[in-house]
Parts: structure tokens; C-alpha cells; sequence
């Protein structure tokens, strides 16, 4: 996410792997300005109670866009309880088209352990392709590694920790201080 209007900053890396009638969504603790490690253990998977069903979230880029983001999205599943794909796509057409939301920069995987969406900025509310979703500085790598492994006899958990381990190896903005959040599908 470095860019000209992003200077410095570097996301994260947020993984989300469905398996076993179970979701596991994890996310590395690291916090980069520059160069500089800020802080090694963040939390950027939270747990959401919104209307009585649980939702998982990780978020990946600026902290305060993206609890802006969470705390939308915890009213728009109070609006429209059970119904995540509603809700997400609300966010994400909010935060398309309104003037203070569209300058925010982060990234949302968001779970209700039946459902998994990456949610952006740009309006788009993607369900992930072969059970495995990724965000931040170190998605791709996190990704590459998750669907290799959804070729074992790993369970999601297992799967999600080992894909997470191997981004921190390769991701200089991305370090092995998991926090790791579950839903039952």
C-alpha cells in the first residue's frame, strides 16, 4: 500500500482459511512506519457481536481507517442482522461513494464462519476462490502457502499458522505473532 498519498506505511498480512466446516482467519502482529517496527503485537483480528451471530474481521492498512470501517460495519449488521453479504456489500458502497469514507486505506476479510468476503474501497466484495483469502503487505505469500497446503491432510487451523509462518519468512512487514480468531460454519 506505499504510495504517494500512503507514504511510509506498510499493511499486514491477514489470512483467512475455510476447511472442516470451520473459518480461521489469523493476522500477524507487526506495525510498520518506514523502516521502523512500531509495534510487534498488534491485534488486527477482531471478534464483531453485531445482532446476536458472531463475525470475524482482519483488517490490513491504517488502524484508525480500518476501526472506522469495523465500526460501520458493526451497524450495518445491527440493521441488517444474519446478513453479512448485505452488510458488506452496504460498506463497501458507502465507502465507494462517501466523500470522507473513499480517502480511507485498508482492506477487510470479514466471516460469519459460512461466509468469507475481502472487502475494499474500490466497491468490491470478493468471495475467495478455493477456500483461502488474503490481505496486506504479505497476502500473496500467505496465500501462495494456503492453497499449497489445502492440498494436505492439514485441519484449517494448521493450515492458516504454517501459511502465516512461511509470509513472515519471506515479508520484512510481517512477523509470527499471530493473533488467530475461529467461527463453526
Amino acid at each position: 500500500m506505499a504510495d504517494e498519498t500512503f507514504p511510509g506505511w506498510h499493511g499486514t498480512t491477514i489470512l483467512a482459511v475455510r476447511r472442516g466446516g470451520r473459518v480461521v482467519v489469523a493476522g500477524d502482529g507487526q506495525v510498520s512506519v518506514g523502516q521502523t517496527v512500531m509495534k510487534g503485537s498488534a491485534r488486527k483480528v477482531r471478534r464483531l457481536a453485531p445482532g446476536g451471530r458472531d463475525v470475524v474481521a482482519g483488517f490490513a492498512g491504517s488502524t484508525a481507517d480500518a476501526f472506522t470501517l469495523l465500526e460501520r460495519l458493526e451497524k450495518k449488521l445491527e440493521s441488517a442482522p444474519g446478513q453479512l453479504q448485505r452488510a458488506c456489500v452496504d460498506l463497501a458502497k458507502d465507502w465507494r461513494t462517501d466523500k470522507y469514507l473513499r480517502n480511507l486505506e485498508a482492506m477487510l476479510i470479514v466471516t460469519d464462519g459460512d461466509q468469507v468476503y475481502v472487502v475494499t474501497g474500490a466497491g468490491d466484495v470478493l468471495e475467495p476462490e478455493h477456500d483461502v483469502a488474503a490481505i496486506g503487505s504479505g497476502g500473496n505469500f500467505a496465500l501462495a502457502a494456503a492453497r499449497g497446503l489445502m492440498e494436505t491432510d492439514l485441519d484449517a487451523e494448521a493450515v492458516a499458522r504454517k501459511a502465516m509462518a512461511i509470509a513472515a519468512d519471506i515479508c520484512v512487514y510481517t512477523n509470527g505473532n499471530l493473533t488467530v480468531e475461529f467461527l463453526e460454519g
